[in-house]
């Protein structure tokens, strides 16, 4: 995609899962990407991987923490000159419970790890994209921010929170040159969410494997989990010349679960 070529892009959460497959396609459209995630070694380890080191930069941080975003957003436009695309990506469930056991504390993570991070990077880089008026913010949100699951209001709350607020941005600053949407993935498996799966099954009264296929891909047109690759790519679009006209949209990639 040659129009994405030469575009400075800040994904947050982006050293596994979903986020390293956002990262790797913009790094291989030939953008310039800045990432985070909490985990030095592997953050630069994949770093490494990608094989662009004038292109990539790894920045160890939490987007949970308003000093570690700024570090990251404003390190990007210092090394790379601008700031074109955020993608809010960091994202996850650290509480998959049913409500009456759900501790305050487990809710107050979830809505800070999926909600108020989103909400924090996208401030940052308003600072930046406002004045240019230019930009693209690329919210990854769930199907879940659609419906709801069991065991998982606490998440579900929160990316409902995401396409909310991605509304509410879109209508702020779409006259001033900045698109804003929304990405829902169904179920994609990633290593994170093998890592919590079973518990959320067994929360169902379930096997994982159960799970996957009577609850997630049982409710798809398709009858498959969709991919990273496929999220990559949507993201791609949306920070192109295509997405241009597109803003305060909540995409589905889940495979037709949410039909809205």
């Amino acid at each position: 995609m040659a129009e994405i070529k030469g575009q400075v892009v800040v994904v947050t959460g982006g050293s596994r899962g979903i986020g390293a497959g956002i990262v790797r396609a913009f790094v291989a459209a030939g953008a310039m990407v800045a990432f985070n995630g909490r985990a030095k070694a592997s953050g630069e380890a994949f770093a490494e991987e990608l094989g662009a080191p004038d292109r990539v930069w790894f920045r160890q941080g939490s987007a949970t923490v308003r000093e570690d975003l700024s570090a990251l957003i404003d390190g990007a436009v210092e090394r790379f000159g601008k700031l074109d695309v955020l993608v809010n990506n960091v994202g996850g469930s650290s509480a998959t419970k049913l409500v009456v056991d759900l501790t305050e504390q487990e809710w107050d993570d979830d809505l800070r790890l999926n909600l108020t991070s989103t909400f924090l990077a996208t401030q940052l880089a308003l600072g930046h994209m406002l004045p240019a008026k230019y930009g693209s913010i690329i919210n990854i949100s769930s199907v879940e921010g659609k419906q709801g699951t069991a065991a998982m209001s606490a998440y579900c709350t929160a990316k409902h929170g995401v396409n909310g607020f991605t509304k509410s941005v879109a209508a702020e600053v779409g006259r001033q040159g900045v698109t804003v949407n929304a990405i829902c993935p169904g179920l994609i498996l990633t290593d994170q969410v093998m890592e919590g799966g079973p518990v959320l099954a067994e929360s169902l009264g379930m096997t994982f494997d159960e799970m996957v296929e009577n609850v997630f891909k049982s409710q798809t047109m398709t009858g498959e989990l969709n991919t990273v690759e496929q999220v990559a790519e949507l993201a791609l679009v949306l920070a192109g010349p295509a997405g241009r006209g597109i803003t305060g949209a909540q995409l589905s990639v889940d495979g037709g679960i949410a039909t809205y």
